[in-house]
């Protein structure tokens, strides 16, 4: 019983980091860069959630969107004046950029919030679901299935549709992509912007189970890292399989030794990932240089 205790809270876990590392992965995938903001965005989507239904009474489904698309708009705002104005500067500044901006997030939701942990209602209420002696929180399944259809979506996306094969054609040779005619800095925004909104979207459904405060994003940011390296950066899914096997991990570990170590899976597994197979489990063999866009 307690091996399917511990699994269920694993998978639940795992699929936030995966919504993570599905983060990571879209802005990587247009522009080759690491964007350390992603935590944050997660952070801010379960707090606005909260905003919008406790404070603004906004029906669960309303705030859900509200607190997404709001999110999204801050992606926006960081592309289009932050990382646009910083284009011509080295990758490593860029990167830099984006932990300086996740540092001004986590302050202004410290001075907006404060310092309390905040919760929210469950998207659907009733008794937890008793599998083979284990309990099964509904809103755990709300999680997964939230992060198996934004990995769906985004295969779909990326394969199938004029604007995904042209974000990735905008990461493969930006130069040649805009002279083909793929408005290269649309699809750049679109990425944060989509980026920003899945993390939002992560951070919504993981509030009801667990409290959300103003410092969750920088841990939440570096498991969902780790889970995206894991997979292999650029590969969807591969972060859900990796930040899935991050989560039952750290989960064991939490159960069957100490709840102390639980934190410091996720690095170790990063460490073990560099050095044996660097470009991940789905990754490709062949590491590209970082392009300009």
């Amino acid at each position: 019983m307690d091996f399917i205790q511990y699994l269920f809270s694993g998978l639940t876990v795992g699929a936030i980091y995966a919504l993570v590392a599905l983060g990571y992965n879209i802005i990587y995938n247009v522009t080759e860069i690491i964007n350390f903001a992603q935590g944050e965005f997660v952070m801010l989507g379960g707090l606005l959630a909260v905003f919008y239904r406790e404070v603004l009474h906004f029906p669960l489904a309303f705030a859900f969107l509200a607190s997404v698309v709001t999110v999204g708009f801050v992606g926006y705002f960081f592309e289009r004046f932050v990382i646009r104005y910083a284009r011509e500067q080295a990758v490593l500044s860029l990167i830099i950029i984006t932990i300086a901006f996740s540092i001004v997030l986590k302050g202004s939701a410290m001075l907006f919030w404060g310092k309390d942990p905040y919760t929210l209602e469950p998207f659907t209420q009733g008794e937890p679901w008793i599998i083979f002696g284990a309990a099964l929180q509904r809103q755990s399944l709300w999680v997964f299935l939230t992060g198996t259809a934004i990995v769906v979506g985004l295969s779909l996306f990326f394969s199938r549709s004029y604007y995904g094969k042209a974000m990735c054609a905008c990461a493969d040779n930006p130069v040649a992509a805009r002279m083909v005619g793929i408005p290269v800095r649309k699809m750049i925004m679109l990425s944060f912007v989509l980026s920003a909104a899945i993390g939002a979207a992560g951070g919504v459904a993981i509030t009801p189970l667990s409290l959300m405060e103003y410092d969750r994003g920088a841990l939440l940011g570096l498991k969902g890292f780790g889970a995206a390296v894991l997979g292999g950066l650029g590969h969807f899914w591969g972060a859900l399989v990796a930040g899935l096997f991050l989560g039952i991990a750290e989960s064991m570990c939490a159960g069957y030794l100490s709840s102390g170590y639980k934190d410091a899976v996720a690095l170790v597994a990063l460490l073990l990932v560099l050095f044996v197979r660097p470009q991940g489990f789905f990754g490709n063999a062949e590491v590209g240089s970082i392009k300009r866009f």
